[in-house]
């Protein structure tokens, strides 16, 4: 057995002729004490660009590569185009050059550690599409360097890392042995020895945009290696930059707790969902039941009922292991269950507008729609597989004129699966009262709910949104 202390930096000359990898490992660490490393990070989105900055801050040169020239231009002038990420903050790193963003991949030579931060979407067959992940690492493998750390943060199945970026890193000529070993979260105990020639490592992203309650460097990083001394090595760059950082056995663990914390809200926000339709059924209100279940302190976490799942995690990851379970023999009835409740949410909603506007007198057809809010949750930007879209679609689908106000998202350009080519319109009372009903898909708290149901002839509440709300409660529907 091969013991490898974590604390490689410090350690004695005799102690470390004992480390396989001794002298990548503990050069790699090296500069990351003394803040010589540079990083680069792959993909400049919600994951990417935060992360990027948060090294930067950290004392450390930083890279961020992405293809599109634009968001790279921006950047560069000091602009951001995340609603959470003020411009202030990208040209606090931009003008001294602890950051720089690039498009060009040949600068990840120069790199230290290179973190992948691209997409991980199903195609539309509901499987994997990793062609984002596999077509980065191809070019990380053009250009990796003896000693570099490559580290994958998108979200995939367990294997992703050790299956499908190893073989294509090992292209390169260069060779990353996969190998066991047992960590304590300190200390890393390989079960033969291991010399790598660069690292590999997962770590799973944990971005929760807009949530103000904790700063990314508060969120625990969870780091598996496809060997001990990659492992060691992303725990040393994680611990650079975040308050703490937990080792796990293996890639393959990491992809997994990624994974099982999505599944876990995906599957509890699937049981109240369903349990709002029954509670309607029944005349009880489930916004009143939960907060009265959330009074206990042990034994019961809140989740609340919506529109539908959005976001790049939750309604895509558990799918992730559903198509990897196949391999097993093994069916994920939790999580298909849990899947199909959710995806159906949009359809109860969009049957909710057509009977309240039937007992108005109005069909469905040719009805006039105001969406109130398309990303998919409050107070941020982000509209990726946000319910609002597929909410939209059917509606359309069924002959309503629909527009929609977001104060976050001036404009709807083409998407991966919609194109609506749509722009926000001022929410006034002229235009409350132009529509036959007001939607509410995400209750951004910039929105004056009071006059929103003062002035509309009908509103359809999605999200409890108008439970503060005392006068003309006659003209909501909740559901």
């Amino acid at each position: 057995m091969n013991r490898v202390s974590s604390q490689v930096v410090a350690i004695s000359k005799e102690v470390r002729k004992e480390l396989a990898a001794d002298d990548k490992l503990f050069a790699f660490c090296s500069k990351l004490q003394n803040k010589t490393a540079q990083i680069g990070i792959i993909g400049l989105g919600y994951v990417g660009l935060p992360l990027a900055l948060l090294f930067s801050r950290k004392g450390f040169r930083t890279s961020g590569f992405d293809i599109d020239p634009g968001k790279v231009e921006k950047l560069r002038r000091g602009e951001s185009y995340i609603n959470h990420i003020p411009g202030k903050i990208v040209t606090e790193q931009i003008e001294p050059g602890r950051f720089q963003p690039r498009t060009d991949f040949a600068g990840l030579r120069e790199m230290d550690a290179i973190i992948i931060c691209v997409p991980t979407p199903l195609n539309k067959h509901h499987e994997p599409d990793l062609s984002l992940v596999r077509n980065t690492t191809t070019q990380v493998g053009v250009h990796l360097q003896p000693g570099q750390l490559v580290v994958l943060e998108s979200t995939s199945y367990p294997g992703t890392t050790d299956e499908e970026l190893l073989p294509i890193l090992e292209q390169s000529g260069l060779h990353c042995p996969a190998s066991s070993y047992a960590t304590d979260g300190r200390e890393v105990t390989c079960a033969e020895a291991s010399d790598p020639e660069f690292f590999l490592a997962f770590s799973p992203e944990r971005e929760d945009p807009g949530n103000k309650q904790f700063q990314n460097h508060q969120i625990p990083k969870v780091v598996g290696g496809v060997n001990g001394p990659s492992a060691l090595a992303a725990r040393a760059l994680y611990q650079s930059a975040f308050d703490r950082t937990l080792m796990v056995s293996s890639s393959r663990a990491a992809e997994m707790t990624k994974l099982l914390e999505n599944i876990y809200r995906c599957v509890n926000i699937a049981l109240v969902n369903e349990l709002k339709l029954l509670s309607m059924r029944m005349g009880i209100d489930i916004w009143e039941v939960i907060e009265a279940a959330k009074s206990k302190p042990f034994g019961f976490s809140p989740f609340y009922p919506g529109p539908g799942l959005g976001g790049h995690c939750i309604p895509i990851d558990p799918f992730y292991l559903t198509w990897k379970a196949r391999e097993y023999d093994f069916p994920t009835r939790f999580i298909e269950l849990a899947g199909e409740t959710n995806t159906a949410m949009p359809y109860h909603v969009v049957n909710a507008v057509m009977e309240a506007l039937s007992r108005q007198g109005k069909p469905i057809y040719g009805s006039k729609v105001l969406i109130l809010g398309v990303a998919y949750k409050k107070d941020i930007d982000d509209v990726r597989e946000s319910p609002a879209m597929k909410i939209m679609e059917l509606l359309d689908a069924k002959g309503s004129v629909v527009a929609y106000h977001d104060p976050f998202v001036p404009r709807l350009g083409p998407m991966r699966k919609y194109n609506f080519a749509l722009e926000s319109v001022a929410l006034t009372p002229e235009a409350l009262r132009a529509y036959d009903c007001a939607l509410i898909v995400t209750d951004h708290g910039a929105i004056d709910y009071d006059e929103v149901v003062r002035e509309s002839s009908l509103v359809i509440d999605t999200r409890n949104a108008t439970a503060g709300v005392r006068n003309h409660s006659e003209k909501i529907v909740r559901c």
